[in-house]
């Protein structure tokens, strides 16, 4: 009798181990918490924090609700990416994404022939590009969430070329991540996190840049090396069976798209023409495009998206309706870049553009308004699993705030500085920045209760605070990566279709990587004259 297989354990299981791992260890783990004291001194009062025993409270019931208080803490992404996943489904309904898809192919295909290009590889080049654009935006902006709305484009792109859904992920949310570590302008780790430690607004860029440079380089060539290996031989990759269900969505097996002209698309087209307009007329003279502590005031910029989206949809619908549905798909991460820099848009904005670009498209196809809805609702289930994953994750927060053991953990993390010298208190502050990271995913979360602690140590110790945001924006930045109690993480992998215990193997390596690296980084920052350190 032959032995059974041991089964990986399903997302569910690991996530729900640990939560039962943090009720246990808020039965076993003395309380504690931060509490924020106004100091006067010289005549001006100041804010310190000051860390108090208080009485810890062991959860056993509260696991048990935990599922329902995480998803109502994180609300917000479940329904960004039920409206994802429901917009999504119309937008593929279409075969628009197919037609992208056999087009750019067809370009890559052309571009092959070219000696020079097929030595490199257009595949490869492409792969380059798109990680770095992702980068960039989560360098310069922030992106994280809304890297959630790319991964249904980017996976199907990466299967088509011949990879896998784990290369489609890299693209962009590592490479999202990957920037948002070594972030240049980043409001949310460097901006809130210099700030709190009293040093001018991003600056010591020079040499964050030069760190962004490194991350870039070190994350896209182990990409490419997985990539080209994949490649070469696709039953290598540990998610070939389960990329079955992204094969199939391609046309892998050599499908046609059935190209068509309609009335509909024309109707389409003008809603979202007038639209765009009304938007256009009502902002246009007070668009501000914020880049780091500098704003510059755009008047032009809604205008020339309006002109060029006007101009692209005309010659999309005299092609064919899935042209003019990849046009609004376009348009819409336009406005998506132009909403957040622009206008300061987030998860509500987000999904509201997007829930447009499905009623749109199904319009476009010729669809009643029942047929639409049907369509979505559909995407919806699809994709509920991955929503459901996230609400079951910050249960693991909300199983650590509710024991009232988070600031303990953080408290007896901060004691094992002193005393360790220069290169050694600025290696453990990145150390402990990362294991926090674990449980306390938010930066601007972790910016608040961990830089009034570090920054006043990095005195005593003689590390310059700048040292101290970086030991905090690498140690917020990798472990983002690989954290159950990320819902970005887990929304990602769930719209990827990719187990957590399958990601977490894959990724394990190069975080790991990516943390010793950072711990390199950081030492010129204490032997070397860097400019804003």
């Amino acid at each position: 009798m032959s032995k059974k297989k041991r089964e990986f354990p399903n997302t569910y299981v690991i996530i729900f181990g640990i939560i039962l791992v943090c009720a246990l260890a808020t039965w076993l783990v003395p309380g504690g918490e931060y509490v924020k004291e106004s100091v006067e001194s010289a005549g001006v009062e100041q804010q310190s924090v000051q860390f108090k025993e208080v009485p810890s409270v062991g959860q056993w019931w509260t696991v048990m609700q935990s599922f329902y208080n995480g998803f109502t803490k994180q609300a917000g992404i479940i329904c960004f990416i039920l409206v994802i996943g429901a917009s999504f489904w119309v937008v593929n309904r279409s075969r628009a994404i197919d037609a992208g898809i056999f087009s750019f192919l067809n370009v890559v295909t052309r571009l092959e022939k070219n000696r020079a290009l097929a030595k490199i590889g257009v595949s490869n080049i492409v792969i380059v590009l798109i990680m770095l654009m992702f980068s960039l935006f989560g360098a310069i902006f922030g992106m994280s969430e809304e890297t959630i709305a790319f991964v249904v484009i980017l996976v199907p792109l990466a299967i088509s070329m011949g990879y896998d859904s784990v290369v489609g992920v890299c693209m962009v949310y590592v490479a999202a991540h990957v920037g948002f570590a070594g972030a240049i302008l980043n409001p949310f780790t460097i901006g809130i996190a210099q700030d709190l430690a009293g040093i001018p607004m991003f600056s010591g860029i020079e040499y964050r840049f030069f760190c962004w440079v490194v991350l870039n380089v070190i994350t896209i060539v182990f990409v490419l090396f997985y990539a080209i290996r994949v490649k070469r031989n696709p039953q290598r990759s540990m998610m070939y069976e389960a990329d079955a269900h992204w094969r199939e969505q391609v046309g892998a097996a050599g499908g046609n798209v059935e190209y068509y002209r309609n009335g509909a698309s024309w109707v389409s087209f003008a809603i979202a023409l007038a639209v765009v307009a009304a938007f256009t007329i009502a902002y246009s003279g007070n668009t501000w495009l914020a880049v780091g502590a500098q704003k510059y005031h755009t008047p032009w910029l809604l205008p020339a998206v309006a002109a060029a989206f006007a101009v692209c949809s005309v010659m999309a619908l005299r092609k064919s309706v899935h042209f003019y549905i990849l046009s609004l798909l376009g348009f819409t991460i336009i406005y998506l870049v132009v909403g957040v820099l622009g206008f300061g848009w987030y998860i509500g904005e987000i999904s509201a553009l997007f829930l447009s670009l499905g009623l749109l498209s199904g319009m476009a196809m010729g669809l009643s308004a029942n047929s639409i809805v049907k369509e979505m609702m559909d995407g919806a289930k699809d994709i509920l699993s991955a929503a459901l994953i996230v609400g079951l994750a910050a249960g693991i927060i909300y199983i650590l705030q509710e024991g009232r053991i988070i600031d303990t953990i953080l408290h007896s993390l901060a004691g094992t500085l002193d005393g360790s010298g220069e290169a050694g208190a600025l290696g453990l502050m990145y150390m402990i920045q990362t294991v926090i990271n674990l449980v306390i995913p938010s930066a601007s979360a972790k910016a608040a209760i961990t830089m009034p602690i570090m920054a006043p140590f990095s005195d005593i110790i003689g590390v310059s605070r700048q040292a101290t945001v970086m030991a905090f924006q690498f140690g917020d930045g990798f472990t983002n990566m690989i954290t159950p109690t990320s819902g970005v993480l887990i929304a990602v992998l769930g719209m990827a279709r990719i187990p957590y215990g399958k990601w977490v193997k894959w990724a394990l390596p190069f975080i790991l990587l990516l943390i010793v690296v950072g711990f390199l980084l950081l030492l010129p920052t204490v032997y070397m004259q860097l400019n804003g350190f």
